[in-house]
């Protein structure tokens, strides 16, 4: 099956996982899963030195991973947020602690300004609309983080870890070989190992 007629299918399943999403996090107090995300933290990588550490700024109904971030650049990582450059182009990562200034980014994300330094992170958290314990994530049908997750795994090794709710593992993923899948999930309860 080509590429496009792969994208396609996946835009009706897009909308609804969006939807189930914005729906599920009607009736949960989002503020708690973060911060219960964030006493849990990613102790499960089994990660010896404190390396880099990429998160995201929440947009929509996504897990805010801001706390997170914040715990562990108390615990010595170094944080940082992506910054979309381009269509068809991989993310940038500039570094970023909790407090410091943001700009506007691709819709109105806010994101590190231009003077923040770029980094090459060892721990991408990774946002999403659907997994499945393979690893295959749902994005938003842009591309960027498997564009990203393949540049950077061709550099270093790396670990890719979708931030999701629970409610939002399906059976399966439509995937194809552009697809890079995730190392592991976490979610309000528990990390998951994928493959």
């Amino acid at each position: 099956m080509s590429h496009r007629k792969h994208a396609e299918q996946k835009k009706p399943l897009r909308r609804q996982m969006r939807e189930r999403r914005d729906e599920l996090v009607r009736g949960l107090d989002r503020h708690a899963i973060a911060r219960a995300i964030a006493e849990a933290g990613i102790g499960f990588l089994d990660i010896g030195e404190p390396g880099t550490v990429s998160g995201f700024y929440p947009f929509g109904s996504e897990i805010d991973p801001r706390p997170l971030l914040a715990r562990l650049a108390d615990d010595r990582w170094q944080t940082a947020l992506p910054v979309v450059i381009g269509a068809g182009k991989p993310l940038v990562f500039r570094r970023w602690r909790k407090g410091e200034p943001l700009a506007k980014g691709v819709w109105n994300i806010p994101i590190p300004p231009p003077e923040a330094p770029a980094v090459d992170p060892d721990v991408l958290l990774v946002p999403l609309l659907a997994f499945d314990r393979k690893g295959f994530r749902l994005g938003y049908g842009g591309g960027f983080y498997d564009r990203t997750i393949r540049g950077l795994r061709q550099k270093k090794p790396i670990v890719a870890v979708g931030l999701a709710y629970a409610a939002q593992e399906v059976d399966d993923v439509l995937h194809d070989e552009l697809d890079e899948p995730l190392d592991w999930v976490l979610t309000e309860k528990g990390a998951i190992r994928c493959g």
